[in-house]
């Protein structure tokens, strides 16, 4: 059974990690269309205001305090929903950790912290998801990925490797769904490197402050991709052309990448000048300050997509347009990195 999805306006959406960045962004996006929506994360007192504001524009939400590496409290989540609005048409899993360092210096216990939240959180609500939208007779999963889950960057090993992890995590679901011809559709975002509190927020064992590589892009196209899955089927959908290109470089000329991001990987992660705020620093096992969609650094920020804009149009079209697009990027990067040789 194909999905049918509702119009973002009737629906009730459910979002993890929705206290800042990707998540707050998508949230504000859905009540301004109409949408009733449970913002789930682990900072209470950021979530009741961000549950006050939305509320005073006569939005419809709920919020549920829930760390999501707990499979209790991604059940928690689903209730909140069901109590609230009779259950939830899209659920989207957003909530994420990271640290900056290398392999050898991130500590076990942080590597499987890492894991607990970005994987096995997604895991966790894939299943509730999966297990309430049924009974419902389908809806939308979304899972908010990375290109990172393409190609991966130095200094970020866990926080890639569960990007992979989450890849292989929805593929396998979607397959599962449509063999049991469940009506739900499962999207994967792929965003690159969006202005949002994550170098703030991430724990750092750099020797400067971190950020992310540019260009970076507004958060607000994150959320236009989220709630375009959330209505219109759609297998994966990047947000940001230059994320993209960089995937099918990797791709391409995978060696090639290797030694480009071992020259300057580390250098284009750090921020010695610009730290962001320190109240917002190291949330891997506690919440910290919250509530901010954009970080604080001061950055250059890309509030276009053209690369989005194309996978929105019917099928046809964004595929032959986009593999011309990538060819001749792809083309003419792979030229300027071997003339800098």
């Amino acid at each position: 059974m194909r999905a049918r999805l509702k119009p973002i306006r009737e629906q009730t959406i459910v979002i993890t990690g929705a206290s800042s960045g990707n998540g707050l962004a998508t949230a504000h996006a859905a009540v301004e269309r109409g949408a009733a929506v449970v913002l789930a994360a682990r900072n209470g007192e950021a979530l009741a205001s961000i549950r006050d504001e939305l509320r005073a524009k006569q939005g419809r939400a709920e919020i549920c305090i829930a760390d999501v590496s707990r499979e209790d409290d991604v059940e928690r989540i689903g209730a909140t929903a069901m109590a609230a609005f009779g259950g939830f048409d899209s659920w989207v899993n957003n909530a994420a950790t990271a640290t900056f360092g290398t392999i050898e210096q991130v500590s076990t216990a942080d590597h499987r912290r890492v894991f607990d939240v970005n994987y096995f959180g997604y895991l966790y609500g894939c299943r509730m998801a999966a297990r309430q939208l049924r009974a419902r007779g389908g809806g939308a999963i979304v899972n908010v990925g990375s290109i990172l889950g393409d190609r991966a960057i130095i200094d970020q090993g866990p926080y890639c490797a569960t990007k992979h992890a989450i890849q292989a995590l929805t593929d396998v679901l979607r397959m599962e769904l449509e063999r049991d011809r469940a009506g739900i559709s499962v999207t994967l975002i792929k965003p690159g490197a969006i202005d949002t509190p994550y170098p703030e927020h991430a724990r750092n064992l750099m020797d400067e402050p971190p950020r992310l590589p540019p260009p970076l892009y507004d958060p607000s196209l994150v959320a236009d991709a989220v709630l375009f899955a959330c209505e219109t089927p759609r297998r994966v959908l990047y947000v940001g052309g230059a994320g993209l290109l960089s995937s099918m470089i990797g791709r391409a000329a995978p060696r090639l990448t290797d030694l480009v991001m071992e020259v300057i990987g580390r250098m284009i992660q750090e921020k010695p000048s610009d730290p962001g705020d320190p109240a917002a620093r190291d949330n891997l096992y506690q919440a910290r300050k919250d509530g901010a969609v954009h970080g604080s650094q001061h950055v250059a920020v890309r509030r276009t997509s053209l690369t989005l804009a194309l996978q929105k149009l019917p099928r046809a079209v964004p595929l032959a347009a986009a593999g011309v697009i990538g060819a001749l990027g792809a083309r003419k990067a792979l030229s300027a990195l071997a003339r800098r040789r």
